[in-house]
């Protein structure tokens, strides 16, 4: 092989080694685009990854059809929602014990109860809560009614200057905000660059989620 061979193949191979490393379904190994579905398995906190035939034989509908929730998982869906009439008074936050302004709180179908969980610097944190003060808090809104055990939950951000908002989002939506704060935090504050990438997340939760109408 002439010299010039050479360098063209070693072009080919750094060029090969730097593609990206195809994503693929956690159930049948299929190739799957970067933006797919998730499946959860209830009391767990992980996710798996699914191409569009398995996240369907694991969604609601067919559930008991095919054995999906026998099989220990659950498609998780891809609605969001806001309550533009929720309101959240600071005794009702502080009752529920969360030293941040910002946490997403589930139903876990295996435990019977509500789990709120905040990101951190260290990942999400868990807190099992009361369920009087969550019902009486984030639990009075309209979308506490809607949300889907295991798969979706709400997502309360209190600014320090301006209005508290909820939204209903798919759970592995919270699971993104808490790799955004897990990556980007740094110091006591944060810092700007991780303030930025959670300013943005919002912006695109606000422009997926739909409003419910106002209340009669």
């Amino acid at each position: 092989m002439t010299a010039g061979g050479v360098a063209g193949l070693r072009r080919f191979l750094a060029a090969r080694a730097t593609e990206p490393v195809p994503e693929r379904c956690d159930l049948c190994a299929a190739e799957i685009p970067s933006e797919h579905a998730h499946l959860v398995r209830p009391g767990e906190r992980s996710l798996r990854c699914a191409c569009r035939p398995c996240a369907l034989l694991f969604s609601e509908e067919r559930v008991g059809v095919d054995g999906g929730f026998v099989a220990g998982y659950r498609t998780v869906p891809d609605r969001h929602r806001r309550d533009p009439d929720f309101t959240l008074t600071d005794a009702a936050w502080d009752a529920l014990q969360i030293p941040v302004s910002t946490a997403f709180f589930l139903v876990d179908s295996t435990r019977h109860g509500v789990l709120a969980c905040y990101p951190s610097p260290a990942g999400a944190t868990e807190s099992e809560l009361d369920l009087e003060h969550f019902d009486e808090g984030v639990g009075a809104t309209r979308l506490a009614a809607m949300l889907e055990p295991d798969v979706e939950a709400l997502l309360v951000r209190r600014p320090r200057d301006g209005v508290s908002e909820c939204f209903l989002v798919p759970i592995d939506a919270c699971y993104r905000l808490v790799g955004l704060v897990r990556t980007t935090w740094k110091g006591f504050d944060g810092g700007s660059a991780a303030w930025a990438a959670i300013d943005g997340f919002f912006d695109d939760v606000r422009a997926r989620a739909r409003d419910l109408e106002p209340a009669p």
